[in-house]
């Protein structure tokens, strides 16, 4: 049986790393194997040591000296090179006996999304076993707009990538009572969040916003949002039965 393959996606900052550690921390304490897989060149520390690591292929500081390119450049050369050596890291990735792939994503959430050399990368690692968690960034969604834009991020992420997707409040132990209760109302309530653009200003911005929210309500993005902390462990079993809802309706892995 394949393993289940749990993608981390989101903006920078917002926890995919710490997430992916402490995931593999609960499955493996819960009976389960799970190794990780870091495909990020231009990570500088991690929390977790990689089962399987881009930078042991490519890194972003031997991109950018070998190429003459800046961070930026460097990325997306250094991400067009994931694509082609993409054969060989699914060996390696292929090569382990585990229960879960979780693949802590790079954090330029863009390339990840928008480059068809991630379509490669993820058409080669994983088959229809496969789920994304997109992680919401607190900072951003606890105002009425900063929450549209992370669902505009999310929605993206969800139109071109082919797995099905959960939405994450990442960080959940750093959101008070008050905002999480708001950010709750608006990711089951679109109203809720229709009123509270208004509330927060009437100009073209959230005009573009309003609409923009509407056609989104039509294809359900950003419901079921899940607060999730990687310090205190909250919501790491609502991931796991999520994606063991999606994938194997709801049957834990067998051990």
């Amino acid at each position: 049986m394949p393993a289940n393959h749990l993608y981390l996606v989101g903006t920078a900052g917002c926890g995919k790393s710490t997430l992916t550690n402490a995931v593999q921390v609960w499955l493996r304490n819960q009976g389960y194997d799970a190794i990780t897989v870091n495909l990020d060149p231009g990570a500088d520390s991690l929390l977790y040591a990689p089962d399987v690591d881009v930078r042991d292929w490519i890194k972003l500081s031997e991109v950018m000296e070998q190429y003459g390119l800046g961070p930026n450049g460097a990325q997306i050369a250094a991400a067009d090179l994931l694509a082609l050596n993409i054969k060989e890291i699914s060996q390696v990735i292929n090569g382990f006996d585990t229960d879960y792939v979780l693949i802590d994503t790079p954090g330029q959430v863009e390339l990840f999304a928008f480059r068809q050399s991630s379509r490669v990368v993820i058409d080669e690692l994983s088959g229809d076993a496969a789920v994304l968690a997109y992680l919401f960034d607190p900072a951003l969604a606890r105002t009425a707009n900063g929450f549209v834009s992370s669902l505009m991020l999310s929605a993206t992420v969800q139109f071109r990538l082919p797995f099905p997707m959960i939405t994450v409040l990442a960080k959940s132990d750093t959101v008070s009572d008050a905002d999480w209760k708001r950010i709750e109302s608006w990711s089951g309530d679109y109203y809720s969040l229709f009123n509270a653009l208004l509330d927060e200003s009437v100009d073209a911005q959230t005009q573009v916003n309003v609409e923009f929210l509407q056609a989104l309500e039509t294809v359900g993005a950003g419901h079921g949002l899940i607060p999730v902390s990687a310090d205190s462990g909250e919501g790491i079993e609502d991931i796991y039965a999520m994606v063991q809802l999606i994938l194997e309706a709801g049957e834990d892995v067998d051990r």
